[in-house]
């Protein structure tokens, strides 16, 4: 495999027209929730490689900043807007709206005075004059989905988001919202260890709408790089409190890790490939975003694209899923 800027991944398309890399790149963990956060100059520069690696599609979120031991202040957008200005055009940029972090509490406000503020924010950060794609980053219950959708509508209507998106999605609150503004894109959690939102499949097919997994690496675990020796800091990591990465979990795990061996074997593949090849040869308007601060790790998972699965074969995974026990993992409206 030669890399380079001649080197393209494979595209999808979410909803109607957005034309994305079948595997974009999750940005938060440069700047929030998986340690310190990186140097300035060692993120823009993994961040371009992304970019040079065949990823057009980069998700960031107001919520994402994070404080380094000297004190500087990372800010995701920012991070981005560094990164991809040269490429302006070429890539899209998917943020989010509607949370703030209270510690490690999130608050949800996605009134329209809020959501208002928080896209000319965004804008600014970004440095574009239009967001590719806009999601509410978390459903406020106070709230109601018709009067969110409204507002994206304006801003669509406006010319500042070109399209928009809700993450953690259930049916009730997507087919409200859809109802008034066409939805683009759900970016649900989803990896062979956490598989609830299935059970929308169904919807998104019916509505046209794409979906975009995040956490497709349950964290990081489905790697398999990672043992009950491993530690992680409790002040600036989330996965020293996640319960897959507990010490006790390491063995309940054993089948899903002996399942991905087995298999990647099979396609002289990595477990990180065809956990992310399982999801993309399932439904073709699944695009995964996993996050990562290393450039193997991303050349690594831009190759589960050119991994088939037989529609057989991901049966006999799911149906292997079904009936495996596996250690409690993070999920729900938490990070």
């Amino acid at each position: 495999m030669k890399w380079g800027l001649k080197y393209n991944m494979k595209t999808r398309i979410l909803g109607k027209d957005l034309n994305v890399s079948s595997i974009g790149l999750g940005c938060m963990g440069f700047s929030h929730g998986y340690g310190e956060p990186m140097s300035e100059k060692d993120a823009i520069r993994a961040i371009w490689r992304a970019a040079d690696m065949g990823y057009t599609f980069f998700d960031t979120a107001e919520a994402y900043t994070g404080t380094r031991s000297d004190g500087s202040v990372s800010i995701n957008e920012k991070l981005i807007r560094k990164a991809l200005a040269p490429l302006k055009g070429k890539v899209h940029i998917a943020t989010k709206f509607g949370v703030f972090l209270n510690g490690r509490q999130i608050v949800c406000d996605s009134s329209p005075e809020n959501v208002r503020r928080s896209v000319e924010d965004s804008l600014r950060k970004l440095g574009v004059e239009q967001i590719d794609l806009y999601y509410q980053h978390r459903i406020d219950k106070n709230i109601p989905a018709e009067e969110v959708a409204g507002v994206m509508a304006d801003l669509i209507k406006e010319g500042k988001i070109a399209r928009w998106g809700i993450s953690e999605a259930d049916e009730e609150y997507l087919r409200r919202a859809h109802a008034v503004c066409p939805v683009t894109a759900v970016q649900n959690r989803y990896s062979m260890m956490y598989r609830d939102y299935e059970k929308l499949f169904p919807v998104l097919e019916e509505l046209n709408i794409g979906f975009v997994a995040f956490s497709p690496l349950a964290n990081g675990l489905l790697t398999d790089h990672y043992n009950n020796e491993c530690v992680f800091d409790i002040k600036s990591d989330y996965r020293a409190a996640m319960p897959q990465f507990q010490k006790s979990a390491y063995g309940q795990n054993q089948d899903l890790l002996n399942l991905l061996r087995t298999t990647a074997e099979k396609y002289n593949a990595s477990p990180a490939q065809i956990s992310l090849a399982w999801m993309l040869n399932k439904k073709p308007y699944i695009v995964p975003i996993p996050g990562t601060r290393k450039m193997e790790r991303m050349k690594e998972n831009a190759v589960a694209s050119d991994i088939t699965l037989t529609s057989e074969e991901v049966a006999e995974i799911d149906a292997a899923l079904d009936n495996m026990t596996t250690s409690d993992i993070f999920g729900g409206h938490n990070y």
